[in-house]
């Protein structure tokens, strides 16, 4: 997908960036890039984790989604999806806006450290204040 800033064109990011024995995880600069081919595997999206975020990424069946969490926000608005998707059995987190830029999923995978997990992401031994590369990459290798 290509999106337009007043200089340039940009593509947006969506790649595999690790596979194991246990599944593979794909970043996408947007959750809104999930599709039925992302089944099964763990996406790190570099939307903020709100409701809109949490309906699209239900909408595929995923292992696990991560999320920048934008600042939390009031009412937690920034992490709401984490929420939604514990009620569906789904593992998911946020990295801290401070660690990785929103919008920017290379960011996230390279920098971002873990702030929120529901319960489902605590079960698979992630937590907060780990890398997220590293937790991730170690998930899909066991």
């Amino acid at each position: 997908m290509r999106y337009y800033t007043d200089e340039e064109e940009v593509d947006m990011l969506k790649t595999e960036v690790a596979r194991g024995e246990s599944g593979r995880v794909i970043i996408m600069d947007s959750i809104t890039k999930v599709r039925p081919e992302d089944a099964g595997a763990i996406v790190v999206c570099a939307s903020h984790g709100g409701s809109s975020s949490g309906e699209f990424a239900l909408e595929v069946p995923l292992a696990a989604v991560f999320f920048n969490d934008a600042g939390v926000g009031k009412e937690n608005a920034g992490i709401v999806a984490l929420d939604m998707l514990q009620a569906k059995g789904v593992a998911a987190g946020t990295v801290a806006h401070t660690t990785a830029k929103i919008g920017d999923s290379q960011d996230m995978w390279d920098n971002g450290v873990i702030s929120y997990v529901n319960p489902a992401a605590r079960e698979l031994g992630i937590a907060p204040g780990a890398h997220l590369c590293i937790a991730l990459t170690e998930l899909v290798s066991r």
